[in-house]
């Protein structure tokens, strides 16, 4: 038995949300979303909340009854508060600025990264050692925030690259003489 799947989801008051089928739509103050539940679970809208069960007790449906779930809950975070990812740069001429729909990131390279910002994602640089992504979508967020620190990790031995803000880096002692 799923724990996260007996759980209804709660609409809150100013969000719409549509059950048609298998297709589950959330509609709040920050955008709309969608997601297509797969066919091994099923999901109602009963008293002001998304109900969803597995429609068998194969392993496949159980896995599927929890999961779908949580998305449908992202939907609604989603479109009420939305998600952020704060990023943090550490290295001498480290640095990231936002020039229209372009990220331009100074990473130690001998050129500067110009990263498109996709759709449906907001980048802002605070600080030219800070980036924040913003978005409704918590899969797109997370996927843009992953491609941004793929182009320079943070490394073991002086911490330097693009790191999650609050990631502990294990650090190495190098070598002794």
């Amino acid at each position: 038995m799923s724990r996260i799947g007996k759980k209804p989801v709660s609409v809150p008051a100013g969000v719409t949300a549509n059950v048609s089928g298998q297709l589950v739509k959330i509609k709040g103050s920050k955008g709309e979303l969608s997601f297509e539940v797969p066919v091994e679970v099923s999901v109602a809208l009963e008293n002001g909340a998304i109900a969803v069960q597995p429609r068998s007790q194969t392993k496949r449906a159980r896995a599927l009854w929890g999961t779908s779930r949580a998305r449908i809950n992202n939907l609604v975070v989603g479109t009420t508060a939305g998600f952020e990812k704060k990023l943090e740069i550490n290295g001498v001429g480290y640095k990231a600025a936002v020039n229209g729909k372009v990220l331009k990131l100074s990473l130690g390279y001998s050129h500067d990264i110009d990263y498109e910002i996709p759709a449906g994602v907001t980048i802002t640089t605070p600080k030219p050692t800070e980036i924040v992504v913003v978005g409704i979508d918590k899969q797109v967020v997370g996927q843009t925030a992953a491609e941004i620190r793929d182009y320079r990790g943070p490394e073991p031995y002086k911490g330097k690259g693009v790191k999650y803000a609050g990631e502990f880096i294990f650090r190495k002692e190098g070598k002794k003489k």
